[in-house]
Parts: structure tokens; C-alpha cells; sequence
């Protein structure tokens, strides 16, 4: 069955559905970044222990990365607005569930309904739109959604700081609702239903196992890097993490095109190395990302507003020079930013040496900021069109949401990963993260051997002079 595209949209139902559609995805790119500033509040309100803070940033990541592919598939099916709509309010309750949590236990459990909602609304808000836009006006709004997105995440942590500051953590929680509010009245007013029943893939056993394996795996990684070594329970969880994640690739396998994750498009050694680029560029960047706000607030005494600023120029530079950076990539192929771009990431997590207790933020901080954000505006467009370059077009939609499923799988492992970093005090407190940073560099200079090897050079061009 073909794509259903409602008949003659007006102008005005193709900005509302815009507009509702960059409302809902905000959402989930606000959450994103204002968190990580709100995190030593959050500790200190609910009493958390180290292995515990990182179950409140992956308490949403583990459910997002593994439900992501099926939220799309779900909306193929049963429409994407509705998906959309029902991924928000979903979103909206959860948040207001961790607004008003009294304990750690309420608190995870609207994290993870976070991060459903998430699921819902993130690959639906992307395929509402590519089904109401056509030509140049497709390739536009999806531009716009993708640049107030970075907007967004830019002053996300300046405004999460200053409410951490001023009023307490739970009003990050509390911002959510009128976005979601607004989101859901203008979609169920004007924007139109659409579908895909014949693309449609409700993989629920392939769901199943990728969520039971990352939380196998991702759970006994955050006890391992509390305790730093393997007990009987640990190694447990890591072997059945590993062997339910290896039968969902074997469930996939057998459902052919019918799975979640087709596994014929892992036959392009492109689309294998730029998902394995994504994997470590992202887990190196989103343990980077969680440690700074957390290290300049706990040991640079930083306030959460003053760590929200520190970062901003990350994002601002990130959503300005990425258009630049997808054009040049159209030109040239995505093997050359895709091999510097890690590789740049490196140098400024090598230059996050300088922080420290009493650190100067213009001398130490800022330089380590503003190449991260060029190492990864070099990178994050051209990843993009390199992964859809590297399928046809019918793999194209399941290609970008398992590639944004990759990189919160990395974020979600890397998290996992940093328990000893998060239990540490003071001068230890910054000695673990020096060493931190130290092995992520390394993983991004890995990244970019990666693409050296496996993007061809004119993969991205090909595609553009077939097209």
C-alpha cells in the first residue's frame, strides 16, 4: 500500500502541522540538555547515589533507544498524527509525574515514560512532516524543524539553570507542559492524518528483546563502574544483556523485511562503519556532555545557571555551522568532515585537561567548548546524509531512526559507564574526569579511523547524481 497524502493542504495546515510538529520534537531536545545542569540538585534532593544518578539520565535513554524504530513503525501504521498526539500527552503526564515526584522511585518511573513518549512522538513529528511537504517546501520545513530543535537544545540549559537557581528542579519538568499543550491542540486541529500500512513494520519481539537486552546490559555496566569489579550478579546481567541482543538480531534476521531492524542494509560497508562512527562519536560526546555541567557545578563551583551559559556556545555553533557543513559534504563526500570531525571532538575533550577546581572559564573552558562544537558540527550533518546515502530508497525512513537509536544506544552505554566518575569528590571528583575525557578521545579518534576505512569518498555524490 502507498503512502495515503491528504488532499490539497493549504499553506496555513502546512505551517500549523509545522508548528506542531517542532512544538512535540522540542520535547524530547530540551530533555536532551537542560537535564544534565539540574543533576547535582537532583542528587542532592533525593539523596542519589552515584549508579542511581545515571539512572535518572538513562531511565529515558534506555526506553528512546530501544523503542524508537517501532514508535515510526506504530505511526506507519495506526497514523502518525495520532502516534504524534498520544506520544506527547504521553511525554506531558510523565513529566508532570517527575515534577511531583517525592522519591527516586516516582521520579525513574516518569523517566522511563519520558522516554516512551519520546519514542512516540520523535520518528512521527519527522514523518508528519515529510508527509505534508512536498519538493523544495519538504527539504525547507524539515530544515526549520531541525534548526529550532538546535535553537531549542542551545538555551535549553540557560533557562533550566536559571529555574534550578531560582525556583528548584522540578520546574525543568514543569516547562514541558505547555509545549506539549500546545502541540497537541494545534496537530488535532489542523494537522492531517497519514499512513503507511505496507511499510509498516510492529516488530513487538524484536522490541521486546532490544529493550530486556539494553536494560541487561546497561544495568550491570552501571553497577560494574560503581564497584569496579565483577560479582556473580553483574556478570550475570552483562551475559544476558549480550545473548537477549544477540536473539533479537537473530529474530530480525529470520522476519527479513518485516523486522525492525533489516538487517540486508547492513550488507553496505558505509552504512556498518557511519552506524559504528555514530555509536562512539555519540557515547563520547554524551559522557562528555553529562560531565561538564556536573564537574564545573560540584568542583568548579559553577552555579546551574553559570554551567547552562558555560555551554552555550556548544549548541549555538552547532546549529549554525551544521547547514554549512551539510552543504560542503553534498560537494565532497561525507568521508572527509566524518574522519576530522571525530577527530576535532578529540582535541577539545584533550583540551578539557584545563578544568579543574579554580579553572578560568575563558582560559580553560571555552577553548575545549568551541572545538567540541566544531568537531561535532563537522560531523553531525554529513553523518546524517551519509547513513540515508548509503541505502535505497526504500530503507531511507528505517535507516535515520535506527541511526538516532544508535546514538542514544552510545549515549545510554556511555552513561552506564560512569559511575566511578559520578561517586568521586572534589580533586578525585576531577581526576576521574580528566581520565574520562582522556579515554572518549580516544574512542573519537577510533570514530574517525572508522570513517577513513568505510565511507567512501563520493558515496553522498552518487546518490545526488542519480537522484
Amino acid at each position: 500500500m502507498t503512502d495515503e497524502k491528504p488532499a490539497a493542504r493549504s499553506h496555513s495546515h502546512q505551517r500549523w502541522t509545522l508548528a506542531a510538529c517542532i512544538l512535540a520534537s522540542s520535547l524530547s531536545f530540551v530533555e536532551g540538555s537542560v537535564l544534565n545542569v539540574a543533576l547535582p540538585a537532583i542528587r542532592e534532593s533525593v539523596g542519589a547515589g552515584a549508579s542511581e544518578v545515571q539512572w535518572v539520565v538513562n531511565a529515558y535513554l534506555l526506553p528512546l533507544s530501544a523503542l524508537l524504530l517501532l514508535g515510526g513503525a506504530l505511526g506507519d501504521h495506526y497514523g502518525r498524527k495520532r502516534l504524534l498526539i498520544l506520544g506527547t500527552g504521553l511525554f506531558a503526564v510523565a513529566s508532570l509525574a517527575c515534577a511531583l515526584a517525592t522519591g527516586l522511585p516516582m521520579l525513574l518511573g516518569g523517566r522511563v515514560l519520558q522516554g516512551i513518549g519520546a519514542a512516540m512522538l520523535l520518528p512521527n513529528s519527522l514523518a508528519l512532516l515529510n508527509a505534508t511537504f512536498e519538493g523544495e517546501a519538504r527539504g525547507r520545513a524539515i530544515g526549520i524543524w531541525a534548526a529550532v530543535g538546535a535553537g531549542a537544545a542551545a538555551i535549553a540549559p540557560l533557562i533550566g539553570g536559571w529555574l534550578v537557581d531560582h525556583v528548584g528542579w522540578p520546574a525543568i519538568f514543569y516547562i514541558n507542559l505547555p509545549l506539549a499543550a500546545g502541540a497537541i491542540l494545534i496537530a488535532a486541529k489542523f494537522a492531517q492524518e497519514s499512513r503507511n500500512e505496507g511499510a509498516a513494520r510492529t516488530d513487538y519481539p524484536g522490541a521486546l528483546l532490544a529493550t530486556l537486552g539494553l536494560l541487561g546490559l546497561t544495568y550491570g555496566l552501571t553497577l560494574w563502574s560503581v564497584a569496579l569489579r565483577f560479582t556473580p550478579l553483574i556478570v550475570g546481567l552483562v551475559v544476558a544483556g549480550v545473548l537477549l541482543l544477540g536473539l533479537f538480531l537473530w529474530v530480525e534476521g529470520k522476519r527479513g523485511d518485516k523486522a525492525m531492524m533489516p538487517l540486508a542494509m547492513f550488507g553496505n560497508a558505509s552504512f556498518v562503519g557511519t552506524n559504528t562512527l555514530t555509536f562512539l562519536l555519540y557515547g563520547a560526546f554524551g559522557a562528555a556532555m553529562l560531565l561538564l555541567p556536573y564537574v564545573l557545578i560540584e568542583a568548579g563551583g559553577y552555579s546551574p545557571l553559570q554551567a547552562g551559559m558555560a555551554l552555550t556556545p556548544l549548541a549555538v555553533v552547532i546549529a549554525l555551522a551544521s547547514p554549512l557543513m551539510g552543504k560542503l559534504a553534498a560537494r565532497i563526500g561525507g568521508r572527509l568532515p566524518l574522519t576530522l570531525g571525530p577527530v576535532l571532538v578529540a582535541g577539545g575533550l584533550l583540551l578539557g585537561q584545563r578544568i579543574g577546581i579554580g579553572s578560568d572559564y575563558v582560559r580553560d573552558v571555552l577553548p575545549a567548548v568551541l572545538v567540541l562544537a566544531s568537531g561535532m558540527a563537522l560531523a553531525v550533518a554529513p553523518l546524517t546524509s551519509t547513513v540515508l546515502a548509503s541505502v535505497d530508497d526504500k530503507h531511507a525512513g528505517t535507516a535515520s531512526g535506527l541511526n538516532s537509536a544508535v546514538a542514544r544506544t552510545g549515549g545510554l552505554i556511555a552513561t552506564a559507564l560512569l559511575g566511578a566518575v559520578l561517586a568521586a569528590k572534589g580533586e578525585k571528583l576531577v581526576g576521574a574526569f580528566h581520565v574520562a575525557l582522556l579515554v572518549a578521545a580516544v574512542v573519537c579518534i577510533g570514530a574517525g579511523a572508522v570513517a577513513w576505512f568505510t565511507v567512501s569518498a563520493d558515496t553522498q555524490k552518487k546518490k545526488a547524481a542519480d537522484a
